[in-house]
């Protein structure tokens, strides 16, 4: 109890803490290591210091003071203090980018402004943003401009524009004015490569912690019997039935009332605050579907047996309390007695068990108090976890291994159980062996316990996943674990697990607790009366009475703890079995005498005179120690009649002693296990041998005793030895859970070797053997805990957390594994959670970081630090040191040792750097120059290791590729550690050895496997935090400082940053030359690795290209991100390592991917329209700026299309054919680029300019077209292009204007065809003969360019589908800043050029090249901050090189017009103003030269030109930009609106055929999308129809159709097509039919298209109408292979039709109407819409209302449930109403006729009905007699299936059914059911009896026979009724008929088992018959009468 008061008291530890540095203290001058720290354990290491201390300072055995040291004593931990800049330590996430993404501008893009949102909340956000933020000059829609002009507000002017100033001045403010709010890193905008694990990640190992598995809290809340008569005792336990094993120790608590309690209080002393706990934490390592928790009750031990003393509890109910008061008076006064006499005994009582996983897997839905709930959000982290106090989080290293997925405790929610029902114990059932059977039952549906008579009680318990963090609890020693504010409140006890298996954690707390469970014990045989038997359990530490330990631990509502414990009684059984469980807690220490006393009592229940109460009737005992080990397990232990006699306790009682009485002949009566918990006794005889001899060798204490040896001083070597290589035979578990302490023993002789007979023993070679040999038994066997290098993590955190070199000092104190040395006095340290404020204490030295060698200034420590740093932390250390001996036994060892130690090379590396690391500190050499520090003959053995494992990895990688992997990363790290602690020069030649020899191979053996290995040790080594520094950049850098390089340094002589480096030809610097490699060796590497590997002659690499760009990549955006070299001029240096970059990705110029095809796409300037779709390229959006693009406004005017602008010319370097290797993919090249970028922004801009200056006309054009590809590549997406990625449909398209420019432009006509095949842009084209469809139709090539998103990036993000609103706007805002910035570094680079060129005679076609990429950024989206700086740069330009633009590059001029006039329309008032200064300067420039002839005046003309036939077609061009400019905010969101909207353009322009055509292929595209085939199939049949009408004009030949009639057998709507109207235009004009499906082949390619989609509908009757157009023109041809395949088409449609007759299914129909003003013209229209087949109502109407109440809001939207007329009038005004009934199609009776087959019946549809049921009072449904029905019949405007999915209603009409027409109706439909089922062929026995169970079922009797009753029990009184009543009359004989018939063909088809069934239903059927038999045979005589007079009349008549 001491221990849990004073446990974290710093003064009672003083002595076992150690002293530690700061690591906040630290020089000015920085230092590689921050400090070799040594942190403080947390408190959660279970707060045992004050027993420690009390037995480490007097206990003489020095294992348990090891122990206690190394659960003590802090971490020793190694920081360096820029590691956690290195790449490894700070990886390029997703976090880290955001943090440095804050703050960033919002830019502002014209294309984010436009109203073309994707829904309509977008669209008012954009209208309120562009009407506040953006612009105050208030403006219209881009279509309506042109009517606003009048009345707009100017925009500012730009100050001193128009100023005459030197081109010099208007440059340098440019630069200015670019160079203001820049973003300082690049790569903060750029997303980082995607990477889960780089190979340099190299995480921080967990810390070492006690093990937890999944935790689980129970609360035991009540339990409350029937009757509440004495004290009942509960326990809790686990049990795993399927492993047969307790998991878990008793939880014991108690839930009685006071006054119950007050019972016991003669035997009871006040109870311990510990053992008032009512919940519980259990833990569970492996969770299974096998666990029960099962809960035992006893109570006060009483006379009789169990099941008599249950009785009461099974026969009284509370309710009968006050009936049986006396009886249970009666009890309660013989409970009181028992209680006071045998209170101290327990007898077995009842028990029940809880199958844990069913709860855990219901929880979810039981009801709970919400008081107890506790919300899985609140949970953070795994709560197995634990942070107790850490200054370091707890988590299991046993994580991986925590049982079964599926059965996790981690997430259930909390539920409350009450047990009602418990089981009595059986007396002679009690063993575990009995409870696992009764388990296993439980689980079977028919239990035995279950027809057992229950105990009745409620126990109620609460049971949830622990909290992370638990208040007031208390570990299984009964410690308080923090938090603990209070220690009188109620606590919660941790339950310590018995794992189901074994669990692989090392010991880190003190923990030493036995368990005895004793089982059974047979005194059969013993004479004497011995019947009421408990055992008394004692431990001793000797032999008197008195000598009893108070260690036994105390159950419920007791003392802490005890001398002794007894076990419960079984009446009157002389072979009792016990379920007891006693827990002891072992002394540190054992002793021989040391023993467990068991004394066996008869106890007298019956109080008799002369009877004592209890009387022992045997004893028997177990020694604690055997031969010095623990003794555990199972005994079979005989009894003694007698007192034991003296001097028993070092002795078994298997030894006869003389003159002692045995039960049963000294046989074995009593079984009893042990089970020990223990972090000190290993109970392993491998590891205590060894552990001894190491201790007897540190004693000297001769001889040694082990087991049943004795060894002398003589051969203590020998058998020292043979224990060393002895324990790689010990089992796993022991060893990993005394790692810690076995390697520190290890290392331990290594550093101290032995001295035996006055000789040193050298053990190194023995130690090194065993611990490669334990090392490979770990990462066998534990695989499951690795991290990507193969690291085992119990490895990895006991090298970083606990291995330190011990004193060499052989004569120390305190001699431990873990000693920093004897000698060393250290500062005090409480082991809190969070450090005092002593701890900032340092011991740490003040360092150089980048020059060791130097000393730095220290700071003040306080006196006490500054004594000890003086004087009392300095070690003498004495030969061997443990890296050198480690190196040396390495690299001597061969054979298995080798292999091994090969295996796990990671751990020896690391082991080696700390040991140096260590040495360096203890020893103050860290501050001594690097050359000096180590030996020669070390160094000489580290670089034959690293050349000998160098030659491993090049011999045998293609034999063991997974250990190569693993030993190249492990020597990449080793090497980079290295960097940190040895000569530079040094570590750079092993480097060189490792490169050299793999370079060999490589150059014998191009492999990429080995590359790739090389290339990940370079990235590793290169990960260093002083990459930059150990790359010694060029001159002036001055943070941080190099190290100093020693004399041996490869490049000593020229190193550190020398100044003769600005005298090298500045070509160097942009080479990988000799002289660059020499300066920057690292740098060099990684240049010429992604030189080499980027090589197009060098095929096998291709897979590495990602690989080697990420290296680049990684190292790029570590320096951008370093805040070392924040500073620009810094930076500047840095960049100038990587300036080679340049060259090497103007060689990969054409690998690149074009991501300009990506642009093309979309029909931007670029290329010619139609080029190929880029396969793996980003969607980029439409050219949202723009007004009409001028090929649009030339193809609506109906002229020639303008040349396009195609790329510099040298960039067709990229295409297709001249790619000869494989491209990049577009990550990689946009990696690249960015790289490019980055070394461009941040290189000396003097430097660049020198460069340039050098390079070839070629060169610079090469670089112009990189840039080029640049600005393509980070262009601006925009914020739809982000939510079309994320919600991944094309329905939200991209802007509509990009898309009507494209579908104009679609088709490309005779002429322009023409056009662009006399330029060469078609014919050999690579560009456009990748755009033709594998088929080589014409109509797939556009289906192929246009529709086939598949091609596009899209698809590829389909993992970004759930993102906010919010991501999505801040993934917005970062692209427009990456698009931004990176097209600012290209104008900054341009403008170099420009400075470059100037002067040079070349200059004309460099200035073209730059102009090109200018005009290629202005048409790409780009910021209003970019486009402003653009135009700046236009117009210095322009001004310095007028006659550039209006002589040389006329074409580009006329560009340069279009772009300014499209950004003059803009909706942001500052591109309108810069786009209009540039556009004013260019006119007054080209005027002041006087250059108005040639090609500027055909540019006028041409302008001119086009400006007359605009405003001819202007009118049209506005219905239709109107049209679509209201229908925006719903056709991005609707299909169905998109197709009305594409179908109102379509009819825009009914008298324009080309463009009609046009729209009815884009509408049959989206139809095919959307897979609605025979909507699409009806677009092309009006398509052809549409070709047909015109060409039947232009021609004349017979096999043609003559025009649309020839279609109507197709479908009657395509006589729409008709050319009949006044404004028809002729084919014959100019301009008009010209494209390429106004031919015959176009018609065929249409036609064959229409069969294709009707096929694909399942309409095979259509597609033989097709083929009846089309065989005709294939016969005229004699075109036979045509006909065979038509015909073979036509056979396959018929044979399907056949096939497949019942099962086609073709739509489903709606009637919707639309009420309300807000729907605006769509207000009180019906449609009817088709929907897929089985279409149900719910499904569309969710749709329509989600849809709606988007777009007017969810509360403004309502569904009119009925399908009733609509009153508008009873609507609400304000609200949006939609009706929607589902309708089938109708033909009146003679159209019957004709529609014979289902395909008639759903073609060709115009008529629907519905029904609506009502009464005459308004109810919707009534009795028989007053059901009326309304039949409503539809007709619409065009027959379904049609060009559009929603057709209007024209018609409407309504039908009156009366009661008996309904009831007609009904008989008709039920008769028709019956003969389809009994005539159905094949037959369906469940179908027809489906139907008869529904016609003369018993319980559907009433229905029929109802109907008959009501309408013909009586004849009407109505005439007109007469014939009605006779018609439903004669249903009824059919319907009898009916039924007869289908019963006599289920009686065939019935086997034997349905002829019961058969029967019922024949009599149920004869019942019915006879019940209807009057009914059907009255006549009504009325009828009958007039025939004959009507009949003579009809004679007369004639």
């Amino acid at each position: 109890q001491i221990a849990g008061q004073y446990g974290g008291s710093p003064q009672l530890f003083k002595n076992l803490n150690v002293g530690t540095t700061s690591s906040n203290t630290v020089s000015k001058k920085s230092c590689f290591f921050k400090t070799v720290s040594v942190c403080c354990k947390s408190n959660c290491d279970r707060l045992f210091f004050f027993e420690l201390l009390l037995f480490v300072c007097r206990d003489t055995d020095p294992h348990v003071r090891d122990c206690a040291r190394s659960y003590t004593e802090d971490w020793a931990i190694v920081n360096r203090k820029y590691h956690k800049l290195s790449t490894g330590f700070n990886p390029n996430t997703l976090d880290k980018q955001k943090e440095r993404q804050k703050g960033l501008p919002k830019q502002v893009f014209e294309a984010d402004e436009m109203p073309d949102s994707s829904s309509y909340q977008d669209d008012q956000d954009d209208l309120k943003r562009r009407s506040m933020s953006i612009d105050d000059t208030p403006r219209g829609s881009w279509a309506c401009s042109i009517f606003d002009l009048k009345n707009s507000l100017p925009d500012a002017l730009l100050p001193h524009l128009l100023d005459r100033a030197p081109n010099e001045e208007i440059d340098r403010h440019n630069e200015e004015q670019r160079k203001t709010s820049r973003n300082r890193e690049l790569f903060a905008l750029h997303p980082a490569p995607d990477e889960e694990d780089p190979i340099e990640r190299h995480c921080v190992p967990e810390v070492p912690k006690e093990h937890f598995g999944q935790r689980l809290l129970v609360k035991c809340l009540s339990l409350k019997f029937e009757i509440e008569i004495e004290p009942i005792f509960a326990s809790l336990a686990l049990y795993d039935v399927k492993e047969k094993k307790k998991i878990s120790e008793n939880f014991f608590f108690d839930l009685n009332s006071e006054q119950t309690k007050a019972m016991l209080r003669p035997h009871i002393q006040t109870a311990a605050i510990s053992t008032l706990a009512r919940s519980a934490i259990f833990s569970i390592t492996y969770p299974s579907q096998d666990i029960f928790l099962v809960i035992k009750l006893e109570k006060v031990l009483q006379q009789g047996d169990i099941g008599e003393c249950a009785e009461p509890y099974m026969v009284f109910k509370e309710s009968d309390a006050a009936k049986n008061k006396e009886k249970l008076e009666k009890l309660r006064s013989q409970s009181e007695q028992f209680c006071q006499r045998l209170g101290r005994y327990r007898m077995p009582f009842a028990w029940t068990a809880i199958h844990l996983m069913n709860i855990v897997n219901s929880a979810g839905s039981l009801e709970r108090d919400t008081e107890l709930e506790m919300s899985l959000s609140e949970r953070k982290g795994s709560w197995s976890e634990r942070r107790n106090s850490s200054i370091m989080g707890r988590r299991s290293l046993e994580r991986t291994t925590s049982g079964d997925e599926a059965c996790s405790l981690t997430g259930f929610r909390p539920a409350t159980l009450t047990i009602t029902n418990f089981f009595k114990q059986e007396g002679d059932r009690l063993s575990d062996e009995d409870l696992y059977k009764f388990l296993a039952d439980m689980r079977r549906p028919s239990s035995v316990l279950r027809r057992l008579r229950p105990i009745t009680a409620q126990l109620k318990l609460d049971i949830s996943p622990a909290p992370e963090n638990p208040h007031y609890c208390l570990t299984p020693d009964l410690l308080q674990v923090k938090p603990y504010p209070d220690s009188r409140v109620r606590p919660t006890r941790e339950i310590l697990e018995f794992p189901a298996r074994d669990v692989y954690v090392p010991n880190t707390t003190y923990r030493n607790l036995l368990y005895v469970n004793p089982q059974s014990l047979n005194f059969a045989n013993r004479q004497g009366s011995a019947r009421n038997i408990t055992v008394k359990v004692q431990f001793m530490n000797g032999e008197d009475p008195n000598n009893a330990m108070q260690v036994i631990f105390g159950k419920s509502s007791c003392a802490d703890f005890y001398k002794e414990a007894y076990t419960a009684v079984v009446y009157h059984n002389r072979s009792p079995d016990f379920h007891d469980e006693i827990k002891i807690k072992l002394p540190a220490s054992l002793s021989d005498h040391h023993h467990i006393l068991f004394t066996f009592y008869h106890v007298s229940c019956q109080q008799k005179q002369n009877t004592p109460l209890e009387t022992p009737v045997g004893y028997t005992w177990i020694p604690m120690l055997q031969n010095g080990r623990l003794r555990t397990g199972h005994f079979c232990l005989p009894v003694s009649l007698e007192k034991p006699p003296q001097s028993y306790s070092v002795l078994s009682p298997d030894v006869p002693l003389p003159g002692m009485k045995w039960v049963d002949n000294h046989r074995g009566v009593f079984n009893v296990e042990l089970v020990a918990v223990s972090t000190i006794h290993t109970q392993d005889q491998y590891l205590d041998k060894f552990f001894a001899l190491v201790h007897a060798l540190d004693e000297h204490v001769f001889p040694v005793r082990i087991g049943d040896m004795r060894i002398m001083e003589n051969n203590l070597e020998t058998e020292l030895k043979s224990s060393i290589a002895a324990l790689t035979s010990a089992q796993l578990e022991p060893v990993v859970r005394f790692l810690h302490l076995l390697l520190d023993k290890l290392v331990l002789l290594v550093v101290r070797p032995p001295v035996i007979a006055g000789q040193i023993v050298n053990l190194g070679q023995a130690s090194f053997e065993v611990m490669a040999s334990v090392v490979n038994r770990l990462h066998k066997y534990l695989d499951t805990s690795q991290d990507i290098h193969g690291r085992n993590s119990l490895l990895s955190s006991y090298i970083h957390y606990v291995f330190r070199l011990p004193s060499t000092d052989p004569n120390s104190p305190s001699p431990g594994p873990g000693g920093l040395g004897g000698s060393v006095h250290y500062a005090t340290m409480a082991r809190s959670a969070v450090r005092p404020a002593s701890l900032n204490l340092s011991r740490s030295r003040s360092l150089s970081n980048s020059n060791p060698d130097i000393s730095g200034t220290p700071t003040s420590p306080d006196d006490e630090v500054r004594s000890i740093i003086g004087s009392k932390v300095r070690v003498k250390y004495t030969e061997p040191l443990f890296h050198e001996e480690l190196a040396l036994q390495w690299v001597v060892s061969s054979g298995s040792v080798r292999e091994g130690a090969l295996q796990q090379a990671w751990f020896f590396f690391e082991l080696m750097v700390k040991s140096i690391i260590h040495h360096l500190y203890f020893a103050d050499r860290l501050e001594s120059p690097r050359k000096n520090r180590f030996p020669e003959r070390f160094m000489d053995d580290i670089t034959a290791l690293v050349s000998t494992i160098a030659g491993d990895i090049v011999s045998r990688f293609q034999k063991d590729l997974e250990l190569v992997e693993r030993l190249n990363t492990s020597l990449a790290f080793f090497l980079n550690d290295l960097l940190s602690v040895m000569d530079r020069g040094f570590v750079f030649t092993l480097v060189r050895t490792y490169w050299k020899q793999v370079s060999t191979k490589l150059y014998a053996l191009q492999n990429p496997t080995l590359e790739s290995l090389r290339l990940d040790f370079l990235r590793i080594v290169s990960s260093h935090e002083h990459y930059v520094t150990l790359n010694l950049p060029c001159s002036l850098l001055t943070p941080p400082a190099s190290p100093s390089p020693s004399v041996s340094s490869a490049t000593s002589q020229s190193s550190g940053f020398s100044t003769h480096v600005q005298d090298q030809k500045i070509a160097n610097m942009f080479e990988l030359c000799v002289p660059f490699r020499e300066q920057h060796y690292l740098a060099g590497l990684v240049l010429s690795e992604l030189s080499v590997i980027l090589d197009p002659d060098n095929e096998g690499m291709f897979g590495l290209h990602k690989k080697v760009v990420s290296v680049v990549h990684n190292l790029l955006s570590s320096h951008d991100s370093d805040p070392r070299y924040a500073d620009p001029e810094v930076k500047a240096r840095v960049a100038m390592l990587y300036l080679p970059l340049i060259g090497i990705v103007m060689e990969t110029l054409p690998q690149l991917h074009d991501f300009t095809e990506a642009h093309n796409q979309w029909g931007r300037p670029g290329c010619p329209q139609g080029a190929a779709v880029s396969s793996g390229g980003e969607e980029t959006e439409g050219e949202g700026n723009s007004m009409i693009n001028q090929t649009v406004a030339m193809a609506i005017a109906g002229t020639s299309t303008a040349s396009p602008m195609s790329r510099p010319s040298s960039f067709l370097l990229n295409s297709q054919a001249s790619r000869q290797h494989g491209s990049f993919s577009a990550e990689s090249s946009r990696s690249l680029l960015i790289c490019l970028l980055w070394v461009l922004k941040n290189a000396d801009e003097l430097v660049l300019q020198k460069w340039f200056t050098d390079l070839s006309v070629s060169q610079l054009n090469r670089l112009l077209d990189l840039l080029y590809l640049c600005v393509s590549c980070f262009e601006y997406k925009g914020k739809k292009a982000f939510e079309r990625m994320n919600s991944l449909t094309f329905k939200k398209s991209k802007d509509m204007k990009a898309k009507l420019e494209e579908a104009i432009l679609g088709s490309i006509g005779a002429r322009q065809e023409m056009v662009r095949r006399s330029r060469g842009q078609l014919g050999g084209s690579t560009h456009f003969s990748t755009c033709r469809s594998p088929s080589g139709s014409a109509f797939g090539s556009q289906e192929n360019l246009r529709w086939r998103k598949d091609m596009t990036h899209w698809r590829q993000n389909s993992e970004r589908m759930d993102k906010t609103r919010a991501e999505l706007e801040h993934e917005a805002l970062i692209d427009g800043n990456l698009a931004t910035e990176a097209n600012l570094i290209i104008l900054d680079t341009l403008e170099i050029i420009v400075q470059t060129v100037s002067v040079t005679e070349s200059k004309e076609s460099i200035l073209g090249g730059v102009l090109k990429v200018l005009l290629h950024s202005m048409a790409c989206n780009q910021s209003a901050l970019y486009l402003q700086h653009c135009f700046a740069t236009q117009r210095a330009l322009v001004s310095k090189f007028p006659e550039l633009l209006f002589e040389e590059e006329t074409e580009q001029c006329a560009d340069l017009c279009l772009r300014l006039l499209r950004s003059c329309s803009s909706s942001i008032s500052t591109i309108r103003s810069h786009a209009s200064a540039s556009l004013y300067l260019l006119m007054r420039q080209n005027f002041e030269i006087g250059n108005v002839s040639g090609e500027s005046r055909i540019k006028r003309e041409h302008l001119m030109r086009l400006k007359g036939d605009v405003q001819l077609d202007v009118q049209k061009l506005h219905f239709l930009i109107v049209t679509i400019i209201k229908s925006l905010p719903s056709a991005s969101s609707g299909y169905i609106l998109v197709s009305v909207l594409t179908f109102r353009i379509a009819k825009g322009y009914q008298t324009s055929p080309d463009l009609r055509l046009t729209w009815l292929q884009n509408m049959a595209g989206k139809h095919s999308e959307r897979n609605n085939h025979a909507e699409a199939a009806q677009c092309l049949v009006h398509s052809a129809a549409l070709v047909a009408e015109y060409l039947s004009m232009l021609e004349d030949r017979k096999y043609l159709p003559v025009g649309c009639v020839t279609f109507q057998n197709i479908s009657s709507n395509v006589l729409e097509e008709s050319a009949v109207s006044d404004d028809v235009v002729s084919p014959d004009e100019e301009g008009i039919c010209s494209g390429k499906y106004f031919t015959e082949i176009g018609l065929v390619g249409l036609l064959e298209q229409a069969a294709a989609s009707f096929s694909m509908a399942g309409m095979y009757e259509a597609v033989n109408e097709v083929y009846k157009v089309l065989i005709p023109i294939h016969e005229a041809n004699r075109d036979a292979k045509k006909l065979s395949t038509i015909h073979g088409k036509l056979q396959e449609a018929f044979s399907k039709i056949v096939h497949q007759n019942g099962k086609r299914m073709f739509g489903t129909y709606f009637r919707v109407g639309f009420y309300g003003s807000k729907f605006g013209d769509l207000d009180e229209q019906e449609f009817v819409y088709k929907e897929p087949a089985i279409t149900k109502l719910a499904e569309i109407s969710h749709r329509l209302e989600s849809f709606y109440g988007e777009r007017f809001g969810e509360d403004q939207v309502e569904v009119i449930k009925d399908s009733n007329p609509v009153d508008k009038c009873k609507l609400d005004p304000n609200k949006a109403f939609i009706q929607i009934t589902y309708v089938e199609p109708y033909f009146d009776t003679y159209e019957m006729k004709d529609r014979i087959t289902y395909f008639d019946k759903n073609y060709n549809l115009r008529r629907f009905v519905y029904c609506t049921p009502f009464t005459l009072d308004g109810r919707a449904h009534g009795d028989l007699h007053e059901q009326f029905k309304r039949k409503t019949i539809l007709t619409t405007s065009h027959a379904f299936p049609y060009i559009k999915t929603r057709i209007n209603i024209v018609h409407k009409e309504e039908i009156i059914s009366t009661p008996i027409e309904v009831a007609i109706e009904d008989m008709q439909k039920k008769t028709q059911e019956l003969a389809f089922a009994t005539h159905q062929d094949p037959a369906d026995a469940k179908m027809l009896q489906m139907v008869l169970q529904g016609s003369v079922g018993t319980t559907v009797n009433q229905g029929p026979l109802e109907v008959a009753q009501v309408f013909l029990s009586e004849i009407p009184s109505d005439p007109k009724l007469y014939r009605h009543h006779n018609k439903l009359r004669l249903c009824f004989k059919d319907f009898t008929k009916r039924c007869e018939d289908a019963l006599r063909k289920n009686k065939s088809l019935i086997g034997p088992d349905q002829k019961e069934y058969q029967r019922e239903l024949e009599r149920n059927y004869h019942r019915l018959k006879e019940a209807l038999q009057p009914l059907i045979n009255r006549k009504i005589p009325q009828l009958y009468k007039p025939v004959l007079q009507v009949n003579s009349h009809r004679k007369c008549c004639a």
